[in-house]
């Protein structure tokens, strides 16, 4: 299962959730920079569990290097589609945990589900000496948010079946729930870093999320996240949008709505309509044009249902102009 987009837009653009992702990248190409001393890079920065446990090897390091590396393993990665799966997966469900707990509590709440996922798979892994790294427990820590935040959300999904992608939108409890039974399992069935994935730090990562969200929201909100919500906020609905229309009485057009923001209205936009219609599955480039008018119906011609005659009716959206 690949998430392509939820369908719960946020209200504010995520510029936190914005800068981890271009932290991420930025390391990940400092990592690149380090040519034949990589290595040497990775077991200083990354989560080597027998430096914390072995007497020996820590003796090595500085307090201040034990320390860094809990924090420092959860920016680097271990190659490029590695970086590219927690990036897109902290770009999906991010935006909107940001959107909930406001700037500065969100990183807050980033970090601390990092820093837990990596004690918890120190302590899964006590004498391990494979170094761990990557931004996944954190980002498990955003989604167990998000399950919380947002359970009945759509996550319009890509699941390839005998290479033909198959586009589902999954309730966002289902997705996050296999995707965690896959991780728990995963971690039990094997050593906790088969193939080089860390799954205790996914699992516990995940819990800390959960568990962390109640005591973030509780957290007093600062002057700064005021004035951010107020010069963030989104002028814009979501590019991608799902819609799943409805047949006319004894016809055969189909009607459904566009969603956009009186400034897509005034200046115009473009869309990506994801239709879905009985099995029929497919998405469609749609063009706003500017001036329009809430309640206005864009006619897509050919792309109803056939008709007894066999001619085959239109698809007719209904502009809704929302703030």
């Amino acid at each position: 299962m690949i998430p392509i987009r939820d369908t719960t837009p946020s209200k504010n653009y995520p510029v936190v959730n914005t800068i981890i992702i271009a932290s991420n990248v930025f390391f990940y190409l400092v990592q690149l920079a380090q040519g034949p001393a990589l290595d040497r890079f990775i077991l200083l920065y990354g989560l080597v569990p027998i430096r914390y446990s072995v007497p020996e090897v820590s003796v090595h390091f500085t307090f201040f290097q034990q320390i860094f590396s809990l924090f420092s393993f959860m920016f680097l990665h271990g190659g490029f589609f590695h970086l590219l799966g927690n990036m897109w997966t902290l770009y999906i469900f991010g935006d909107n945990v940001e959107d909930r707990l406001g700037p500065l509590r969100y990183l807050l709440f980033y970090l601390a589900c990092g820093l837990t996922s990596g004690l918890f798979h120190l302590s899964m892994n006590w004498h391990s000496p494979v170094p761990t790294i990557g931004a996944s427990g954190a980002i498990a820590g955003v989604m167990g948010a998000y399950l919380l935040l947002y359970p009945g959300a759509k996550i319009l999904t890509l699941i390839p079946i005998f290479f033909i992608p198959y586009f589902v939108e999954l309730p966002a409890f289902l997705f996050l729930g296999i995707w965690f039974l896959i991780q728990f399992l995963s971690a039990t069935g094997s050593a906790g870093q088969a193939g080089g994935i860390a799954w205790w730090a996914h699992v516990g990562g995940f819990l800390a999320g959960m568990a962390f969200l109640k005591l973030f929201l509780s957290l007093p909100q600062t002057g700064i996240t005021k004035r951010l919500r107020t010069s963030t906020e989104r002028g814009r609905t979501p590019r991608l949008q799902v819609i799943r229309p409805a047949a006319s009485v004894g016809g055969p057009d189909l009607y459904g709505n566009l969603v956009i923001t009186p400034r897509e209205a005034r200046e115009g936009t473009y869309k990506l309509v994801n239709v879905q219609w009985g099995l029929r599955n497919r998405i469609l480039r749609v063009m706003v044009p500017p001036g329009i008018r809430h309640g206005t119906l864009l006619r897509l011609s050919g792309l109803g249902r056939y008709s007894e005659k066999g001619d085959r009716g239109d698809l007719l959206l209904r502009v809704l102009v929302r703030d």
